[in-house]
Order: structure tokens, then C-alpha cells, then sequence
């Protein structure tokens, strides 16, 4: 069969598009940079996203609440303490108060008040301050409990004890001015803050003071005849007769303070209804949503108050050893050989040297000249860039070897120009997964150190989750409020933060993108 030949000649060909002018076609979806493809895998993590948004709600709190607290009793006895003078928790009312909303007042629940059994001599004083005060202090009377014992008979009651008005007296010393501001602000405002006075030296067999004294409307004492001895009003037992106990409202009989000092700069000891001294000083009602700490700090604003100082150091940690580390390992990686090797002696020997051991002793030789939270951060940083420079030490001799990196340096890029420009980018990824990891890990550490005593940051200003943990762990039984919301924080901060890290790490994995999809 004979083969037909086929000639190709210049008639063969036409142009698809001749005369038309040919452009490139503009994109049909916008580029998608690193980060941003980061974000959408991580966006498709749930847990992860739930973590994420956890963690600005705690931190939301942390940077809020101070702030808008700052007309809090709280802070009014961070800045008494800051200068020095006697805050009003030193009277002891304010400490251990239950946590308290205005809401559920009278519910039994998140009031204030807690369900407890009280001895009988209990149970008179209380019901001896209410008919003082006028206040209800057991809010709900449940059952009498009789025990009998080899010593006798015991009477037990079990009642719901309002702990706002169950300590109800302080006694304080006031200067002259302040005892007449008290009083112009009880006649301006019928509620009452000074109660009559007591002698101290009469006391019943409890060792309760009983007797309070006659003065005249000037406050001068009324004696006896013999001229020496004061006048009683009237002489009680809490244990047998509570209701003879004065109610408010008197004719001014009774002296309301024992003037001591000189003419003109008098002091007065008076007796102070706790829960209405505080309603004057402030202008609001004791109520605390989370009730107060075993010194009578707010724990509400407390604990914020620690969250937002562990936030800030641990960030600032983070930041300064990612730049250490950051620069450290890019020159080992970079560099290689000796200087690889002697660097990573150097990161060796640091690396070995026990955490706790360095604070301990920065604590001891630093605190003084740098204090308390400097020489902390010294502490981190003195070991904490390791595990970054490790990093970034990887990353680079994965990278430096790469034909863009070569390309770079045939067309005469400076060292610093290839390390920061070229290699260190693909790096970011990692860092920043790496960096974000740093920050719960520091916030472990300080609550760690802060609890076991090693570093005390608990003053009248400052405080960590770490001290109020310690500080309520002798109270844990009594109390558990002290210790449960700090501990409720700490461990929903943690759990998120490892969520969140996870789902960085596989964002910022190129590895595992498309991953999702199979």
C-alpha cells in the first residue's frame, strides 16, 4: 500500500487572534498569603477557636475589672496600706465574706449567707446583735440539735447565718474631725454607724463585754457617788438575756466613744457598726460577687488584678526570649561549625542549671537592689530563650541550603540580609506557635513559685493566682469560695491555652496543609 505524504507549508498555520491585543486575565480569586491560609486552618479547628475565645474573655477580665473597679473598697484599702495608715480590714469584718449578688438577695443561694451549726452561746450573740442592730444576722432558722455527752448536755442549731452581719462591731480610733463627720452623716442619712461604747474591764464568764456606761449629752461620764466609779446603764449575760441588749435608736444616753489626747487634738475609740461604716466611707452596701479573701480583699477585683500582672509578665517573658533566642540561633544555624559548637556548649551549660535554684537565689541577692518582680524576670530569661534559639537553630540549617537562599547571595546579599530577610521568615511560623506556648507556660511557673512561697508578690497593691491560692488553701474547709474561683481560672486558663496552642501548631504547619480536607 503506498504511503500518501503530507507537506506542512507556512499556508498550514493561521493566528487564532491576529489583529486583537493580548493581556493577561486578571484573577478569579484573590491571593491567599501564609498567614492567612493559617488562619482559615485554624478556623476550622472548633476547640481550638473555643479556646481562643476563653482566653479573651479571661483576658478581657483581667485588663476591666481593675479598671473598672477602681472605686472599689478594694482599692481604697490598697491605697490606706500604701500610705501607710491602718486599713479598714485590720478590724477583721471584711475577711472571709461569702461571695454575694444582689439579685438572688434572700434566696439562700449566692446571698451571702451559708448554712451552718452554731452553739447555743453563738446563737445568743447573734441574736443579740440583732436586736442592736436591727439587722437580721441568721436569716433561717432550721432545726435544734441536742447532743447528749459524757460532760453534759450540748444544744446545737443549725441556722443560715448571714456572714455580712455576723461580725457586726469593730472598734477603731478616729481623730476629732472624722468623729464629727460620722455623726453629721448619721443624723443626714438615719442610719446609724456609732454604737455605744463598752468597759473593757468588765467582762462576763465568756470573757463577752456586757456593760456599757452612762455619759451625759456632752459625752462626759456619769460616776457614782463615791465620785470614782462610772454609772451603768445596766449590767447583761448574753448567755441568759439578749433581749435587754439596747436598740437602736436611744435617747443619747450612752457614751458612743472614749475621748483620749490632748484639747484640741482629741482621738475618740469608738464602736462601729462595720456593715453601715462601710455604706458611709464608700456610699454603697458591702456586696461582693466573689466575697472577700482572708485578708478582706475583693476576690473579684483581686484575682483580676493577679491575672492581668501573670498576662503582662509572661508576655513580656515571651517577647524578650523570643528576640534573644531569636538572634542567638540564627547565628549558630547560619554560621555553623565552631561557632555552632561553642554557642551550643554555652546553651548546654545554662540549660543544666535548675530553674527553682536560680530563682531561689535571685530572690536572695537581686530582690533588694531590683526587687521582687525584677529579679523574677531575670530568673526567665536567664534560661528561657534556650528552647527558641534551639528553634530557630533548626529552621535555619533546614533552610540556609536552599536555591533562593544561594540565588540571594550570588546577587551579593549581606549575612544579615540572607538570615532576616530570606531564611528567618519561613521560621515565623514555628516562633510564633513556639512563642504563644511560652506565655502558659511562664503563668505555671509564677503560680507555682507564688504558692509554694518561693517569690511573694502579695502586698497591698499586687497579688497572683498563685498567692491567692496559697493564701485560702488554710481555709479551704471553712472557706472554699477563696480557693475555688482562682483555681476555676487558672485551670480554664491553662486547658485553653492548650487548645489554642494545638491549633496554631497545625496551622502554621505546611506539612499538614490539605490535611483537613482528606
Amino acid at each position: 500500500m503506498e504511503k500518501k505524504e503530507y507537506q506542512i507549508t507556512k499556508e498550514s498555520f493561521r493566528f487564532t487572534q491576529e489583529g486583537k491585543s493580548l493581556k493577561d486575565k486578571a484573577p478569579e480569586t484573590k491571593p491567599v498569603g501564609y498567614f492567612k491560609d493559617a488562619f482559615r486552618r485554624f478556623a476550622r479547628n472548633k476547640a481550638s477557636v473555643v479556646a481562643a475565645v476563653i482566653i479573651g474573655l479571661l483576658l478581657l477580665y483581667a485588663i476591666i475589672v481593675p479598671i473598672a473597679c477602681n472605686t472599689n473598697f478594694i482599692d481604697a484599702y490598697s491605697r490606706d496600706t500604701a500610705k501607710g495608715e491602718a486599713a479598714d480590714t485590720d478590724a477583721k469584718f471584711y475577711q472571709y465574706l461569702l461571695p454575694k449578688v444582689a439579685l438572688f438577695e434572700g434566696t439562700g443561694f449566692w446571698d451571702g449567707t451559708q448554712k451552718k451549726q452554731i452553739n447555743n452561746n453563738n446563737y445568743v450573740r447573734y441574736k443579740a446583735i440583732e436586736q442592736e442592730t436591727g439587722a437580721p444576722v441568721i436569716t433561717k432558722y432550721f432545726r435544734e440539735i441536742v447532743e447528749e455527752k459524757f460532760d453534759g448536755t450540748t444544744v446545737m442549731h443549725e441556722v443560715r447565718v448571714d456572714s455580712y452581719r455576723s461580725n457586726a462591731f469593730i472598734t477603731k480610733t478616729v481623730t476629732g474631725p472624722e468623729y464629727e463627720k460620722i455623726q453629721a452623716w448619721q443624723q443626714e442619712n438615719n442610719i446609724q454607724v456609732l454604737f455605744p461604747v463598752v468597759d473593757p474591764a468588765q467582762k462576763n464568764n465568756n470573757g463577752d463585754i456586757t456593760i456599757w456606761y452612762k455619759c451625759k449629752l456632752s459625752g462626759a461620764p456619769i460616776y457614782a457617788a463615791d465620785g470614782k466609779t462610772l454609772q451603768p446603764a445596766y449590767k447583761t449575760n448574753l448567755a441568759d438575756d439578749y433581749n435587754s441588749l439596747r436598740i437602736a435608736g436611744d435617747d443619747g444616753s450612752y457614751a458612743y466613744a472614749n475621748r483620749t489626747g490632748k484639747p484640741g487634738s482629741f482621738s475618740y475609740e469608738c464602736r462601729i457598726n462595720a456593715y453601715n461604716y462601710f455604706i458611709y466611707k464608700y456610699g454603697i452596701e458591702p456586696c461582693f460577687a466573689l466575697g472577700t479573701t482572708d485578708a478582706g480583699y475583693d476576690l473579684l477585683t483581686r484575682l483580676a488584678s493577679g491575672a492581668r500582672f501573670s498576662f503582662i509578665l509572661a508576655i513580656c517573658i515571651a517577647t524578650i526570649n523570643l528576640l534573644i533566642g531569636a538572634i542567638y540561633g540564627a547565628i549558630e544555624g547560619f554560621y555553623g561549625g565552631v561557632i555552632d559548637l561553642a554557642m551550643e556548649r554555652f546553651s548546654d551549660i545554662l540549660s543544666g542549671i535548675p530553674f527553682t535554684v536560680v530563682t531561689v537565689l535571685f530572690q536572695m541577692h537581686l530582690k533588694d537592689d531590683v526587687g521582687v518582680v525584677g529579679s523574677l524576670i531575670f530568673a526567665f530569661v536567664l534560661t528561657g530563650w534556650i528552647g527558641t534559639a534551639s528553634t530557630v537553630r533548626m529552621q535555619f540549617y533546614r533552610y540556609k541550603n536552599r536555591e533562593y537562599v544561594l540565588a540571594a547571595r550570588t546577587l551579593g546579599a549581606t549575612d544579615a540580609r540572607l538570615m532576616f530577610k530570606h531564611i528567618f521568615p519561613n521560621a515565623l511560623g514555628t516562633l510564633i506557635t513556639g512563642s504563644v506556648l511560652v506565655i502558659p507556660g511562664v503563668m505555671l511557673s509564677e503560680t507555682s513559685l507564688t504558692y509554694l512561697g518561693i517569690v511573694n508578690l502579695d502586698t497591698g497593691t499586687m497579688s497572683s493566682v498563685g498567692s491567692l491560692l496559697s493564701a485560702g488553701q488554710a481555709c479551704i474547709s471553712s472557706y472554699p469560695h477563696i480557693v475555688l474561683y482562682p483555681a476555676v481560672f487558672f485551670s480554664l486558663l491553662m486547658i485553653s491555652f492548650n487548645l489554642f496552642g494545638n491549633g496554631l501548631r497545625d496551622a502554621f504547619n505546611p506539612s499538614l496543609r490539605g490535611s483537613e480536607e482528606g
